[in-house]
């Protein structure tokens, strides 16, 4: 099994493209979804973002992180962003090794990771197989993050500002989805990738790898174990 990058910029679209794979039966992980889990109440990043940043950014009847109110906190912040980052990335990674290595095991060729700061962050830019970009015109983007986040046009400027140009990402990717026109094409630009990710025969080989490595490793358990039985009766 081989791991596919999904990547791209704040409001370029990737949540609809990833719904493309999961509807071609690909299974996608989500580490958005993952990082809204991690800080659940009573989760051991939600105790720590209390105290490393106070009750101010949590809903005071729920004790639900108020994520507007931690966003506008740590976005101007450099040094607060890194400690949320410290914080959640790790539960984050955790919850991702996890679910690929339940992928593995469920047979599936391939898995896609939608991992919005990909190249941001480079943590795990180095096990991608393959790496998609979603991108789109910047007035376009700048329109989507204005409407779906409510924001002024400074402040979606400033959040963009904040992200790895698009130009960069896409040049450093293997496949390029331009999310400007309508939902088909984007949709017949996605089918397009899937064809050729599942003509791909790199699962077998990284199969091959772990089931050899495995043999190898429990071949030379069974010989020490079989070494030291000989010595111990051979007293």
């Amino acid at each position: 099994m081989f791991l596919v990058g999904l990547t791209g910029g704040i409001a370029t679209g990737k949540s609809t493209v990833a719904k493309h794979f999961r509807d071609n039966g690909i299974p996608v992980i989500d580490a958005d979804a993952i990082a809204r889990l991690v800080v659940e109440p009573g989760k051991p990043a939600w105790h720590k973002i209390k105290a490393a940043f106070g009750e101010s950014v949590f809903h005071a009847e729920s004790g639900e992180l108020n994520r507007e109110a931690l966003g506008k906190l740590i976005f101007d912040n450099v040094e607060k962003r890194r400690m949320l980052n410290e914080i959640t990335h790790p539960e984050i990674h955790r919850i991702v090794y996890k679910e690929v290595i339940k992928c593995f095991f469920l047979g599936h060729n391939f898995v896609v990771l939608d991992l919005p700061l990909l190249f941001e962050t480079g943590i795990m830019l180095g096990l991608m197989h393959k790496i998609i970009t979603v991108t789109c015109e910047e007035d376009i983007q700048l329109t989507r993050l204005m409407d779906r986040n409510h924001l002024s046009e400074a402040e979606a400027k400033k959040r963009i500002k904040q992200q790895m140009p698009l130009e960069q990402k896409c040049n450093q990717s293997h496949f390029v989805i331009e999310n400007s026109g309508t939902l088909q094409d984007t949709e017949e630009q996605t089918m397009k990738i899937i064809a050729v990710l599942q003509d791909s025969n790199q699962h077998w080989k990284i199969r091959g790898v772990i089931f050899a490595t495995a043999a190898i490793l429990f071949s030379s358990i069974a010989w020490i174990l079989n070494y030291k039985y000989k010595i111990f009766t051979s007293n």
